[in-house]
């Protein structure tokens, strides 16, 4: 009996290791932008330096990147998750950012009507419905969601914002807005001045 419960536990751990070790090898090879993150917001949180430094394809970097567009235009690409700052001679400086999830996705042309440093944040009746725990109002701060900078877009309820949920990154998770990690919303805060061209498509061609 004992030796027959041995090889019954032997079989089960060998079991979860072989769950554990595909689920490893499927995240090793996702495809930038093909999840959704199911993850309520964490007002008050504040993250270490060691969780918002990004590595990998989400980390900010200058690519080859063609487009008729004038430097200092921003394209941002919705399906694989990243935000282009458009430079000069086919280049230009690529963020990793979150985006919305199934239902909030959205693309359109819009510019930068303004720009905050430290925003407050007042989540919307929407978002206090689905998550009916949310302070209905937060002073900007470390902690803060909308985390060190925040650029409006147009007249939307939409932002270019930072965040205190670094493990967002590259994945379908707001209600709309787009999010960068604290060190990237200040670079791309300083960089753009109100009144920036905005393109929001599906999917960039490069």
């Amino acid at each position: 009996m004992r030796v027959r419960a041995r090889l019954f536990t032997q079989v089960a751990l060998g079991a979860a290791l072989a769950i554990l070790a595909a689920a490893f090898a499927q995240a090793a090879t996702a495809v930038p932008g093909q999840d959704e993150m199911n993850i309520v917001d964490q007002p008050g949180y504040q993250p270490s330096p060691e969780e918002e430094q990004l590595t990998g394809a989400y980390e900010k970097q200058e690519v080859f990147f063609r487009s008729t567009e004038a430097p200092g235009t921003i394209i941002i690409d919705t399906k694989d998750r990243f935000l282009y700052l458009v430079q000069p001679n086919s280049r230009a400086l690529r963020y990793g950012i979150g985006v919305g999830r199934d239902g909030f996705q959205w693309s359109g042309l819009q510019k930068i009507s303004r720009k905050l440093e430290w925003p407050d944040w007042r989540p919307p009746p929407e978002m206090i419905e689905r998550q009916p725990y949310l302070p209905r109002f937060m002073a900007g701060g470390p902690g803060n969601p909308l985390g060190a900078r925040a650029m409006y877009l147009g007249g939307t309820v939409y932002r270019i914002h930072g965040t205190n949920q670094p493990q967002t990154i590259g994945h379908a998770v707001s209600s709309g807005c787009f999010r960068l990690v604290n060190d990237d919303v200040i670079d791309l805060y300083d960089r753009v001045p109100v009144g920036t061209k905005v393109i929001i498509k599906q999917a960039v061609a490069l």
